[in-house]
């Protein structure tokens, strides 16, 4: 069984260290050490933990027998998104580890994502996605996001090829 809780100042090292871990697992062999060293080093616990005590992001975690296998970050469109909603929210991040991927958990945090951004009164909910990533963009189309325009993500000296997404709420 599967639980939901949101996330809390606190909780800095828990979501850095799943967000680290979750992206190693799935592209850390995409890149040079370095390059994956330079990105990950960004995301410290403190820089978590920052996150955490702004009132613009929003946090929810999946945990599998009380210990958290997942989570969904939101906060206001920061990504170049080609938009005139000022209210726009993004999706920006959202990970599982591998074991729990395709047991529902990314369809309830991605329901939560969506409705939190229509409870701030957002019309529009952007991510990005690595084009590389088809089974993220099947999932993300289930969920009417829609494909707008390429966009370069980077990770240390490496630019990856994004897509932003848009779903009008």
């Amino acid at each position: 069984m599967i639980d939901y809780r949101d996330g809390m100042p606190g909780d800095g090292a828990v979501l850095g260290g799943i967000a680290r871990a979750t992206f190693i697992e799935t592209f850390g062999a995409l890149y040079a050490l370095e390059d994956l060293a330079a990105f990950l080093a960004q995301g410290s616990d403190a820089a978590y933990e920052a996150e955490l005590a702004d009132p613009d992001i929003a946090v929810r975690f999946a945990l599998a027998a009380g210990i958290p296998v997942g989570f969904c970050k939101i906060g206001g469109l920061q990504l170049p998104a080609p938009t005139d909603d000022t209210g726009a929210i993004e999706v920006r991040q959202l990970y599982i580890f591998k074991p729990w991927q395709g047991v529902g958990i990314a369809d309830v945090l991605t329901r939560w994502a969506i409705d939190t951004a229509r409870g701030r009164g957002a019309r529009q909910l952007w991510l990005s996605v690595f084009t590389g990533n088809p089974r993220a963009r099947r999932f993300y189309a289930r969920h009417d996001f829609v494909e707008v325009t390429p966009y370069r993500f980077m990770v240390g000296n490496q630019a990856d090829e994004d897509i932003l997404c848009r779903r009008d709420l």
